[in-house]
């Protein structure tokens, strides 16, 4: 075997020197911009505040010095926990989650710090707040700015993230090239090394020598080419050429990488788990962390507490027209299924005259006769939802979340759709991701079932405290049905 490039490898590879140089170029391009902004919005913040109350900007010395304890708490974990690495700045997604995390974080150990020391005697509580709600905004635009720039630079070979070597069969290496691209995320491939592939008489010793004939070929091109990873690129299953290719490489100094596969493409948060001795590859993890499922809860708890106080005046005028139009109750209640498959009783104003509860629930539809003419109303504006304010405040429900479904239709879907039952991974809502793209009201084909619960497992993948608000926000400009 001879090493030859790969016909779908056209993009002119930059040298190792440079890799390395973009590397470490863009993680203190990172830093330094994390940092800068930190400084800056404490300065600014400090003196607007100063320069509103008292006419004045204030002891700018002391904002910037606080800018820079700030930074540094910031900053310095990220560092030691490798957060600044080019390879996450790839992606602007994960970034919203750790930096509210981190910023969360940061604050509490800077308010800590202020009450051990006299740090931020001139820093006015007023300013503290500022600097708290411009900061968080501030560094996203520029983690933004930052991964849009990276991203570009990766696409026309401008910023590398690595030099990769592929070794597997034709048939492997063309699969992983066209299914991931690589070079769109800063992968640059300088060269590969095609395994023979015997037929399936050939014997075992047979295949022992070819394969070691192409191993010896194959790290001899990679010395050559002198790449910063190796990527195995064969089934997981053959274990066996898998070890030998690990033992061979092992004689570089490269990344060893096993090349995915196919299943690992549905999980964005694929990691190696580690229990005593015994390692594991974990695909998913639990919906919410416990930090994740207090801040959620805090969240619901608050809004839908000051939601039923300042609505209590419409709840009265609406269960008034309920019961001028058509009697009691004012209240309808159902069973759903909340939380991993708990059984609970949502309640909403009655907008129908029926109050179907049994093994067979009939959907309403678009122009329903049995929806009243308040409840048409209700309906419209969403606000028959919200009598589940109250099961947020129990913890049936959260404000945001999957919609729950009446048990019959519950069973059904479970047995025609997949994955369905992950829906209740996490509690309930009165709106979520699908409601307000357009996946609410009457579900009459199965396809639109599935769509809604597609939304509903994006939803629970990509949670963040910004993802419930923005829901929030598109429920309240919605119509329903």
């Amino acid at each position: 075997m001879t090493f030859m490039p790969h016909p779908l490898l056209v993009a002119a590879q930059p040298a190792r020197w440079r890799t390395g140089f973009a590397r470490h170029t863009v993680s203190a391009m990172a830093v330094l911009a994390d940092a800068t902004v930190i400084v800056v919005i404490s300065l600014l913040m400090g003196a607007a505040y100063h320069l509103a109350v008292y006419g004045g900007p204030g002891p700018l010395a002391s904002f910037i010095g606080v800018g820079i304890t700030t930074a540094g708490l910031f900053v310095l974990p990220g560092i030691f926990r490798g957060e600044y690495e080019l390879t996450h700045y790839l992606a602007f997604r994960p970034h919203l989650r750790r930096v509210f995390n981190y910023w969360n974080v940061t604050f509490v150990a800077l308010l800590a710090l202020a009450f051990l020391t006299r740090l931020m005697e001139d820093y006015s509580r007023g300013s503290m707040v500022l600097f708290y709600a411009a900061g968080l905004p501030a560094l996203l635009v520029v983690r933004y700015a930052l991964v849009r720039t990276i991203v570009l630079g990766s696409k026309v070979g401008l910023v590398t993230a690595q030099r990769a070597f592929l070794i597997g069969t034709g048939e492997d290496i063309s699969g992983f090239v066209r299914r991931y691209q690589p070079w769109s995320f800063g992968l640059h491939m300088v060269g590969v090394a095609p395994l023979t592939r015997l037929e399936s008489f050939a014997s075992r010793e047979e295949r022992r020598q070819v394969l070691e004939t192409d191993l010896r070929q194959a790290v001899e091109s990679a010395r050559n080419l002198r790449p910063d990873a190796v990527y195995i690129v064969t089934p997981w299953s053959e274990t066996g050429t898998i070890n030998t290719c690990v033992d061979e490489f092992l004689k570089m100094p490269v990344e060893i990488h096993l090349g995915p596969e196919r299943i690992l493409d549905r999980f964005e948060h694929v990691r190696i788990a580690r229990h005593g001795p015994m390692a594991s590859l974990q695909l998913t993890r639990a919906p919410l962390t416990w930090f994740e499922r207090t801040q959620k809860r805090a969240y619901d708890v608050v809004i839908a507490a000051g939601a039923l106080m300042a609505l209590a005046p419409l709840f009265i005028v609406v269960g008034f027209a309920i019961w001028l139009e058509s009697g009691h109750p004012v209240f309808f209640f159902q069973r759903r299924y909340g939380f991993n498959q708990q059984e609970f009783r949502i309640i909403k104003f009655r907008t129908m005259t029926t109050l179907d509860d049994g093994d067979v629930v009939r959907q309403a539809t678009r122009n329903d006769r049995r929806v009243t003419r308040v409840g048409r109303f209700l309906r419209k504006w969403n606000i028959d939802e919200l009598p589940q304010l109250i099961n947020v405040l129990k913890g049936d429900m959260s404000l945001v979340g999957p919609r729950p479904h009446a048990l019959s239709h519950n069973r059904e879907y479970e047995r025609k759709i997949a994955l369905y039952a992950r829906r209740h991974n996490v509690l309930p809502g009165i709106t979520g991701w699908a409601q307000v793209n357009g996946f609410r009201g009457e579900t009459d084909t199965d396809e639109k079932m599935r769509a809604r619960v597609d939304h509903d497992l994006y939803y629970i993948d990509n949670w963040s405290p910004w993802f419930d608000l923005r829901i929030l926000l598109k429920t309240l400009v919605s119509r329903g049905v």
